[in-house]
């Protein structure tokens, strides 16, 4: 059996499901909840079930009331607990088929079978009319799909994001950076777009072969900084925490919990980042995205903001 891993969904013995949120499963699944059967709710699902969706507050507040035995950083679900798993490179057939968009962006893509995916609401089969498409891409073929995204807006075959719509993800993420700070960073990332007017991203997931060596578990706190620091290595700056290697007299590494920061400096870029320092063994990392919204975190590319964004 394939292990379980970062943006696949679970479904528990209730039927209630869950995005995987981390790749440490081995003891218990690492999830948030997202939909729970409710007669009252919007979704329905291709059986006729209907589900309530949950955002990311309130499911944490209804797993403590309702199942606290799974309360902890994120949900931990025991695998005897486990009914199902959904595999967005092992579906992704049959959602395109159903899906003209998604198929479309398959067919731009060109990526080998079990390689590329597709996660939320679709995985699951709970989408509705205005729902975003989740790619998922896994390991180097991500970078890949990344300069596929580039070259498909810049010769029209995708469509880049209004003004409109940069400023609604703005509101959505409310980072603790202006928003032309936030745009400056955006642009250059070439993970999002939209299809058809539909909205979509590329997600990036570690391969199977490269699981055993993600961040895993919670340091000793050793209180709050901000740091300048020059990244060595930013292979891993679009995973989930994103991770940046850096040259600094006592941070190694800086980490970012949540995606307004993954992808935000290349490397040999200066970056200016504001989190908490954890110690792991001989290690200090900063970690970003403590919080759900990062309040007074972040991470901007000093380079980037100094020089302005220079597209090539």
């Amino acid at each position: 059996m394939l292990p379980v891993r970062l943006r696949d969904f679970i479904e528990d013995i209730d039927g209630w499901l869950y995005a995987v949120s981390t790749y440490d499963n081995t003891e218990k699944v690492g999830c948030v909840l997202r939909y729970v059967p409710d007669t009252r709710g919007e979704r329905v699902s291709r059986s006729g079930t209907h589900y309530r969706k949950f955002d990311f507050e309130d499911a944490y507040a209804f797993i403590a009331h309702h199942k606290p035995q799974y309360s902890d950083l994120v949900q931990r679900i025991p695998h005897r607990d486990v009914k199902r798993v959904f595999k967005p490179e092992l579906e992704i057939p049959q959602i395109a088929r159903s899906h003209p968009r998604v198929q479309k962006l398959l067919d731009l893509f060109g990526l080998p079978a079990g390689t590329i995916g597709c996660t939320g609401s679709l995985l699951c089969g709970l989408e509705i009319e205005v729902s975003d498409i989740d790619m998922v891409v896994y390991g180097k073929h991500w970078f890949t799909a990344q300069k596929l995204v580039r070259q498909g807006i810049l010769e029209g075959k995708m469509e880049g994001l209004s003004p409109e719509m940069w400023r609604k993800v703005y509101e959505k993420r409310r980072p603790e950076i202006s928003y032309d700070q936030f745009v400056l960073h955006e642009l250059r990332k070439w993970n999002r777009g939209q299809i058809e007017g539909t909205y979509f991203d590329i997600l990036y997931t570690r391969s199977y072969d490269d699981l055993k060596s993600a961040p895993t578990g919670r340091g000793t706190i050793m209180g709050k900084k901000v740091i300048e620091a020059t990244v060595t290595d930013a292979s891993l700056a679009y995973d989930s925490p994103a991770v940046y290697e850096v040259k600094h007299d006592s941070v190694s590494r800086v980490l970012s919990f949540t995606h307004t920061y993954s992808g935000q400096a290349l490397a040999g870029e200066t970056i200016e980042a504001c989190g908490i320092c954890e110690q792991h063994g001989n290690e200090i990392w900063l970690v970003v995205g403590t919080t759900r919204e990062a309040r007074g975190e972040y991470i901007i590319s000093r380079t980037l903001v100094d020089k302005g964004l220079q597209q090539i």
